[in-house]
C-alpha cells in the first residue's frame, strides 16, 4: 500500500522484532495505525516509538 508499511517492514526499519512492532500497534504506542483484517498497517513516516518500561515494584519500594 502506498504510504503505509507492514509490521515486518517496520521491524526491519526500526531494528526490533516483528512481535514488538505488533505490541506497539496493539498498545496504541504508534499513532494512526490501522488494522486491515489480521494485519496492522503503519504510516511510512512514523518514527520508532520510545520503549517505556516501568517497574512497579521499584516505585513501591523506594
Amino acid at each position: 500500500m502506498n504510504g503505509y508499511m507492514t509490521c515486518k517492514e517496520a521491524s526491519k526499519k526500526w531494528g526490533v522484532s516483528e512481535r514488538q512492532v505488533q505490541a506497539y500497534c496493539k498498545n496504541g504506542t504508534i499513532p494512526q495505525v490501522s488494522r486491515v483484517g489480521r494485519s496492522w498497517i503503519i504510516p511510512e513516516n512514523t518514527p520508532k516509538p520510545v520503549y517505556k518500561f516501568v517497574c512497579e515494584s521499584a516505585a513501591e519500594n523506594p
